[in-house]
């Protein structure tokens, strides 16, 4: 197996390599003979004063894209379809037709659906929180399912030991790259996602519903979509932390009569007011959509 690997390992100290202004840990002695491709991913951190994580794999043949695949990033609103993921993993289907009520003190900014209702089903919350990054509709599929710590054992269930969910929208974008709280690795989101959409932490019905959801995801067309060939089809969840500028997508890429693609890239400016920037991730997506074929 053909792996491109970058930036941090596994075993390294989970809150200093999340700190953007701290140094990276040390190259490898020995890059892979893939390395031009890990000096793009450099390059791109040079040229957008950033720090990426990305990780990628083609799971028809194993090959991987890694660069700074195991540090820390805030998962902001890329959590949103694990959330989906959870409640259909809890209800099936056939339970998503539970009406949820709710009140105008439950409505919050990016809230585009849930604020013209005061009740919804758990599926049309799914719908908004996947597709609209509905934070009000985030937060009430985290009540139904316990909180952000009941998301955080379900993930734990799928072998997800890195992730830590401990706020609700909108305080867990307050990213504090001191603290692991409310964050993840890019590798580790990747298998959560992969679990959820092409693996078994779903029945097959549940698959296709999460699934379409992505698919028709409103808010990921300047991201991972922009950096892959017209002719993939993209399911992503997107996300944007509200400090160091962070900007993140989750995707499975399906190429034509290929098997899909699991795709992450996490992105952090250096200073804590700068903006975001999504050519940032679109341009690390083309290297690995280059990297992988």
């Amino acid at each position: 197996m053909l792996t491109v690997a970058s930036g941090t390992a596994c075993g390294t100290d989970p809150v200093s390599s999340a700190n953007p202004v701290s140094s990276q840990t040390a190259p490898p002695a020995s890059p892979p003979p893939t390395a031009p491709y890990i000096a793009e991913f450099e390059r791109l951190e040079s040229d957008f004063a950033a720090r990426l994580g990305v990780y990628a794999v083609d799971t028809g043949d194993g090959r991987e894209v890694a660069h700074n695949a195991d540090a820390r990033f805030p998962h902001a609103s890329t959590f949103k379809a694990m959330a989906a993921g959870a409640v259909l993993r809890k209800h099936k289907l056939g339970g998503l037709d539970k009406l949820v009520k709710y009140s105008k003190a439950d409505l919050l900014p990016n809230s585009p659906i849930t604020e013209k209702h005061t009740e919804l089903t758990l599926a049309d919350l799914c719908d908004a929180a996947v597709r609209y990054s509905d934070n009000a509709a985030a937060n009430l599929l985290l009540e139904d399912l316990g909180g952000p710590k009941a998301l955080q054992a379900v993930l734990q269930q799928l072998g997800d030991d890195v992730t830590r969910m401990e706020r609700n929208e909108p305080g867990l974008n307050q990213w504090d790259p001191t603290k692991a709280r409310d964050t993840t690795t890019p590798r580790a989101f990747a298998r959560d996602l992969r679990s959820f959409v092409l693996g078994t932490a779903l029945d097959k019905p549940e698959r296709g519903r999460l699934t379409t959801w992505l698919k028709t995801n409103t808010t990921g067309a300047k991201l991972i979509r922009a950096g892959v060939p017209a002719n993939r089809m993209v399911g992503d969840k997107t996300g944007a932390p509200a400090t160091y500028g962070g900007r993140n997508d989750i995707a499975v890429v399906w190429p034509p009569n290929r098997e899909p693609i699991v795709m992450v890239v996490y992105s952090n400016r250096l200073e804590s007011e700068a903006d975001s920037d999504d050519r940032l991730v679109a341009e690390a997506a083309k290297v690995v959509a280059r990297t992988l074929g």
